[in-house]
């Protein structure tokens, strides 16, 4: 069945538009949404999701699978879980599904980044955190941290892996995994107090997940230059591939894919 993944919308009213625009005209079965998907600022929140987002979920008849990103307070998450209650989008994060008979998991969280938000950051294997970023424990978190400080993404990713067979599950990241053409940035040669700061900056645990469990396919997003530095949004780990929908331009990216033919997947750029 043909699918769509977009990710990193930030708000972008236009995007939303074109995005919406796309779903009407083709017959995708799915759509993944991979976070970072709320505008940041004044932006009223509430009413943004329930125009752009909700409003127009509820007038088609296709799946809606979403997570929250890095850039996304998690203060509004109660907007997608009660979306979810209603049964106008799917929230999925830490969250199984199924799509005809495959498993769908969604999985916000990202590695430290140099951001001040730290609602969706865990260390990814240890408290070691890359020159430049800043720790998950200082920053600015909208959504009280209880007892999930020192937790690991590597640690939920093996909790993750015990939900269903990862060879048949679509798993839905926001961040990509580490040294890949999806985890890039424009940090080459740049230094921070004479130590050289490391371009690649996605999941050094999503890689190792996908090196030894081998899903059927991984979504990603986050790192929006990756794809135009590397000239690829896809990488093959073993037998499974990982799309990146992240864009650094102003059209929106859509990842077309079929899930009985991911190695034809396609990806289109839709100018706004």
């Amino acid at each position: 069945m043909e699918c769509m993944f977009v990710t990193d919308l930030h708000g972008n009213s236009a995007k939303y538009k074109a995005l919406f625009e796309l779903v009407h005209e083709r017959e995708a079965r799915a759509v993944f949404m991979g976070g970072d998907l709320l505008p940041s600022g004044t932006k009223d929140i509430h009413n943004f999701f329930k125009n752009e987002i909700v409003s127009k979920t509820k007038k088609t008849p296709n799946r809606f699978f979403m997570i929250m990103g890095n850039d996304d307070p998690r203060a509004y998450e109660t907007l997608f879980v009660e979306a979810d209650k209603n049964g106008d989008i799917e929230y999925i994060h830490n969250r199984s599904s199924w799509l005809g008979d495959r498993c769908v998991i969604g999985y916000s969280y990202v590695p430290p980044t140099p951001f001040m938000l730290k609602d969706w950051e865990r260390y990814d294997v240890s408290r070691y955190v890359d020159v430049g970023s800043i720790h998950p424990t200082d920053g600015v978190r909208t959504v009280a941290l209880e007892d999930e400080l020192f937790e690991t993404i590597e640690k939920d990713l093996e909790e993750i892996s015990r939900k269903t067979q990862p060879e048949n599950t679509i798993y839905l990241f926001h961040s990509p995994p580490y040294n890949t053409a999806l985890d890039l940035t424009g940090n080459a040669g740049m230094m921070v107090n004479h130590a050289p700061m490391d371009p690649h900056v996605g999941s050094i645990a999503i890689k190792r997940f996908i090196e030894e469990k081998q899903p059927l396919l991984t979504l990603h997003g986050h790192i929006h230059e990756s794809p135009s530095l590397t000239g690829s949004w896809k990488e093959k780990i073993g037998n499974t591939y990982s799309f990146s929908a992240a864009h650094h331009g102003d059209e929106l990216a859509v990842i077309l894919f079929d899930t009985e033919s991911i190695k034809d997947a396609s990806r289109m750029l839709i100018d706004i």
